[in-house]
């Protein structure tokens, strides 16, 4: 098998197009993966600060939405949505240092990773109140329609935060204006704690974006080729103005909601039943079926990983905090001073 080098491996790919899309693809799931192992493991000893809010069992939804994405577009990940930042080229290094709060992370040690972002490529940071990036992802995309640019937004979201009102009115005003931006809802049916049922009447997030005046679409989150396919389409179609859509990916979170919440609230069955259809194997078995020796490519791909991942470890822990005085710059923008008139 040749070598998937990491920069191959970061760009954008079809998954039909031959042998080096395939393992591209696989690299990407399992790099995440892998990254966000990592971090659930430096969380228990103590190293990170902030908040983990890990995405373990939605790989194949970030790997199948970025995947047709080109340079220029813009996207606005969700707490969750970690791999997103790998997926668009950011340094696994620096990422790594800004959930350390080391001063070669995004924000310099001030922040921790929930509100990162990193605006070079394209990845703003999301906030608190979930739901909240998605009016921004639309104030994006309707920059892109004054200035006829060819780009596409992309606002990632949750079941739950799409009861909020923010989410309504950007979507709303998405559909009016018939703007190039596409909404992922991550459905991955807990709310935190809170399970769809008790939080929607209807079945299907996507239902609601014919009242929009767009299309809805649902496809099944841990299957790779599925996402890729309809977000190839869907994301073709909004560059070439059809306006905004959304798609709805139904998946599942293996862990809590954050680190320390053990996730009492649902059944081991429950989270048995979903692990089995886990993205990652679930594309091993494709990749068997064409005719890829899966050991070794499991096991190369395995060791690339897992360098990329350390590498970054080895950074962050290496990088310094910020000095003391640190915390008092930044408070305020700096002021233009115009010359007087006369």
């Amino acid at each position: 098998m040749k070598a998937v080098r990491k920069s191959e491996a970061l760009s954008g790919v079809d998954a039909h197009a031959g042998i080096e899309s395939d393992l591209q693809l696989y690299y990407q799931m399992k790099l995440v993966r892998a990254f966000e192992e990592r971090v659930s493991r430096l969380h228990r000893q103590n190293k990170i600060l902030g908040g983990v809010y890990s995405g373990a069992g939605q790989e194949a939804i970030m790997t199948g939405v970025c995947a047709p994405l080109e340079p220029g577009d813009v996207l606005l990940p969700l707490h969750r949505d970690l791999g997103v930042f790998l997926l668009r080229g950011v340094d696994a290094g620096r990422l790594m240092a800004q959930l350390m709060g080391k001063q070669s992370g995004f924000s310099r040690g001030k922040d921790s990773f929930l509100h990162a972002g990193d605006v070079g490529r394209g990845v703003f940071g999301s906030t608190s109140m979930l739901g909240s990036s998605l009016p921004v992802a639309v104030g994006a995309a309707l920059k892109f329609q004054l200035k006829k640019e060819r780009h596409v937004a992309v606002a990632f979201f949750g079941e739950g935060s799409s009861s909020r009102g923010d989410v309504h009115e950007a979507m709303n005003f998405a559909g009016v204006r018939k703007l190039p931006v596409l909404f992922v809802c991550e459905n991955n049916r807990y709310a935190y704690s809170t399970p769809i049922e008790k939080q929607m009447a209807i079945e299907n997030v996507a239902d609601r974006a014919q009242a929009y005046g767009f299309r809805g679409h649902v496809c099944p989150g841990n299957d790779l080729l599925a996402v890729l396919q309809l977000s190839r389409s869907v994301i073709s179609r909004i560059r070439a103005g059809d306006g905004p859509a959304l798609i709805e990916c139904k998946t599942y979170r293996y862990h809590g909601h954050s680190e320390h919440d053990p996730a009492l609230y649902r059944s081991k069955e429950e989270l048995v039943a979903w692990e089995s259809r886990d993205p990652i194997e679930t594309y091993e078995l494709f990749l068997q079926k064409k005719g890829h020796d899966l050991p070794a490519v499991r096991e190369q791909t395995e060791q690339q990983v897992q360098a990329v991942v350390q590498q970054a470890v080895d950074f962050a822990e290496q990088s310094p905090y910020p000095p003391p005085q640190e915390a008092l710059s930044d408070l305020y923008a700096t002021p233009i001073v115009r010359a007087p008139k006369g």
